[in-house]
């Protein structure tokens, strides 16, 4: 071996190495794995003195992008176009209510403390993120999942990511433009738009059919190679027309899920998802420059105390404005708080990868991703607690 291939091999194996040791010690404490391999990330990366653990710096980056495509497709796999028409009026409107008006907040808190606008735009986004993965954690841990109430919850999730994957998609089109205006807004959202008009209305008819002849082989490897090129293929199609490679990768996910082969998808693609997922959270511990969050530690608290005010608030007039019962409403508002998450590191790492967001963003968003991962699960138990849904039957969101 080469000396550039040995540095190589052991950066991997320091980033692996470190990740499973603050991934035992946080399963140790009781605290999300997420926030265990962003700390590893800290502990590797450069910004840590006095010195980098890492040769090739570079690879990070590298590695934090194919975690967008795994985990958005992976986030894609639950959302067949089924289920999505599913999704009742009274869950979309919920979901574009408290998506829209955390997004306007988070975008007014950042222009008061005088951030520059693409990067108040990309915290905002990051906040209006609810955490699919700690929400629908929490409900399994108190047995409510599949109630009726939980049920309602889970429908606005799933508009929710579409929302955010759709604005992330806008706002990184519209960077590329290198100016933001009415007309760059308008063409983005048009191509956004276009774009996921054209996969989902093709996809089903040539890409699903073909997943399931893969499948028919009966050779697993076949149809892990055949997901994995269509992840990587609209993600770069997405890239190419200035588009998140996370709206790119959403959609092979949704393409799949399509498919009769929605299930063994699942199962060959799990072990990649978690390996990737755990890389991916590494990687944005590692791009965060810490050093600069005491200078933000006022606008940390205000972006807190807004995202959770905010999608409290609209969560709960916008489901009472749907006629939603009062316990239903205020269990579903207060569960929907929990901001943060993957998704949120995603939108992260969407401005830094156009260039138009500030240093501090990333780190920002991250110190915010870490409180609400921590918080989210206690806010649940507690706007749960004593309540008695687990033994109603699921019905669907808004019907």
């Amino acid at each position: 071996m080469t000396l550039a291939e040995v540095l190589f091999a052991q950066d991997l194996s320091v980033i692996l190495l470190i990740a499973v040791g603050m991934a035992l010690l946080f399963r140790w404490i009781h605290q999300p794995l997420l926030i265990g391999y962003i700390v590893a990330g800290m502990i590797i990366g450069p910004y840590i003195p006095p010195f980098s653990l890492l040769h090739y710096p570079a690879l990070l980056d590298a590695l934090a992008e194919m975690g967008i495509v795994f985990l958005l497709f992976a986030v894609g796999l639950e959302y067949p176009i089924a289920r999505l028409r599913a999704v009742g009026r009274t869950a979309l409107i919920i979901a574009l209510c408290e998506s829209l008006a955390t997004f306007a907040a988070g975008f007014a808190v950042g222009e008061a403390f005088g951030f520059p606008v693409w990067d108040s735009l990309f915290i905002a986004l990051a906040i209006s993120v609810t955490s699919t993965v700690i929400v629908s954690s929490a409900l399994q841990e108190l047995g409510v999942l599949r109630s009726s109430d939980a049920t309602l919850v889970l429908g606005v999730t799933v508009i929710e990511d579409i929302v955010i994957v759709t604005l992330l998609g806008v706002l990184q089109s519209t960077a590329e433009s290198g100016h933001l205006s009415v007309l760059a807004l308008a063409l983005s959202i048009g191509l956004v738009i276009l774009f996921i008009a054209i996969v989902l209305t093709l996809g089903p008819r040539t890409i699903s059919p073909l997943i399931d002849r893969v499948n028919a082989t009966g050779v697993r490897e076949l149809l892990l190679l055949a997901i994995l090129g269509l992840a990587f293929v609209l993600a770069l199609l997405s890239s190419l027309i200035g588009i998140s490679v996370a709206t790119g990768s959403f959609l092979a996910g949704v393409l799949v899920a399509e498919s009769k082969s929605q299930a063994i998808a699942h199962q060959v693609m799990a072990p990649l998802k978690e390996l990737f997922g755990a890389i991916f959270f590494v990687s944005m511990g590692a791009l965060m420059n810490i050093g600069l969050l005491p200078y933000y530690f006022v606008p940390i608290l205000a972006f807190l105390a807004t995202a959770v005010g905010v999608k409290v608030l609209a969560t709960y007039l916008s489901a009472r404005g749907e006629r939603v019962p009062l316990r239903e409403a205020r269990l579903t508002a207060i569960t929907l708080s929990a901001s943060g998450g993957e998704l949120a590191l995603v939108v992260a790492k969407g401005g830094s990868d156009v260039g138009i967001t500030s240093g501090f963003v990333l780190p920002f968003i991250g110190a915010l991703t870490v409180v609400t991962t921590i918080v989210a699960p206690y806010l649940i138990r507690f706007a749960w607690k004593g309540s008695h849904p687990a033994s109603e039957p699921s019905t669907t969101p808004g019907g």
